[in-house]
């Protein structure tokens, strides 16, 4: 199996594929994708439940993503995985969206359904709620929320999922604060509009929303790179803030080295990204996954890194 296919590799999959030893029908779609874990925990749970087919990396531009997605059924694929940049632009392209996609206004889980039809589905916020619970040792309907690049697709999703949740109350953070105002609007219908906050990302902003808040999500993407700084700088982090950073990358991205220095407990996004594909393997096969056998394959590839 290739570390990575491309948009002209699933157009000619038959060729491509043809001396694989087990046929290629899931995969995560993204742009970049060669970082995603997702492979061997996916590969490890169809081995387990002696399923014959394989989960790889599909590397889809943008531009590429609805002829790629519309492929899909033609080529054989039971189901997708939509990471950055591809989770608002797969909620229009996909034939149905269930409750969470919609209210999320983004897709992560595809399934293909009867007649080639595309299901969508988000398992962000399920697998955010998991991982808090188990790695932060708090129930998420608990906590006063601030949401950190809450304008990207998982921030959205995030967001929606928290309002569901009813937790005690929300703060919204996104660089170009404009593009909060419609997701502070579809917040509202479910959520009361007195306990959402909305704020530009800036230190001021920044230190008003953690003065009135108890969990800190980080959404963005800056983390992803070693030398990137943290989102939030560790002077504004009190030892009483616990800091979710849903980027998996590194064992310490740079908001958990700074949660660290101020005496602030942390988790990167590895347990989330094991409890979305737990969903996910359940929606594409209708049936529990093997948790245990996913955890240990996707904490072996972490421990390799």
């Amino acid at each position: 199996m290739k570390a990575v296919y491309t948009f002209a590799d699933l157009q000619s999959w038959e060729t491509v594929t043809a001396d694989e030893k087990l046929p290629l029908r899931l995969a995560v779609l993204g742009d970049p994708i060669a970082h995603s874990a997702s492979p061997p925990m996916h590969n490890a749970a169809l081995s387990a439940c002696g399923l014959e087919m394989a989960y790889c990396r599909l590397h889809i531009h943008p531009e590429e993503l609805a002829a790629a997605l519309h492929l899909l059924p033609s080529k054989g694929f039971v189901g997708v995985n939509c990471t950055i940049p591809h989770k608002g632009g797969a909620l229009a392209i996909v034939d149905e969206a269930d409750t969470h996609a919609r209210l999320a206004g983004s897709v992560n889980t595809i399934r293909i359904g009867k007649d080639g039809l595309l299901e969508g589905f988000s398992t962000d916020g399920l697998g955010l709620e998991r991982a808090v619970s188990e790695q932060l040792g708090v129930e998420l309907s608990t906590m006063r929320v601030l949401v950190l690049g809450a304008g990207g697709g998982a921030g959205q999703a995030v967001s929606m999922h928290c309002a569901n949740a009813d937790v005690r109350h929300l703060t919204l953070i996104n660089r170009t604060v404009e593009k909060l105002h419609p997701l502070q609007e579809a917040i509202a219908e479910i959520y009361p509009r007195e306990q959402i906050s909305v704020a530009a990302w800036n230190d001021a902003a920044l230190a008003k929303a953690l003065d009135q808040s108890d969990l800190v999500v980080n959404c963005s993407s800056l983390g992803m790179k070693p030398e990137d700084p943290s989102p939030i700088p560790a002077s504004l982090i009190a030892p009483r803030h616990l800091l979710f950073d849903t980027i998996y990358t590194a064992d310490h991205t740079p908001l958990m080295r700074a949660a660290e220095s101020a005496g602030a407990r942390s988790a990167n996004g590895l347990t989330m990204l094991l409890y979305q594909g737990e969903v996910a393997f359940e929606i594409w096969f209708q049936r529990p996954a093997p948790l245990d056998v996913m955890r240990e394959a996707l904490f072996a590839q972490a421990r390799g890194k």
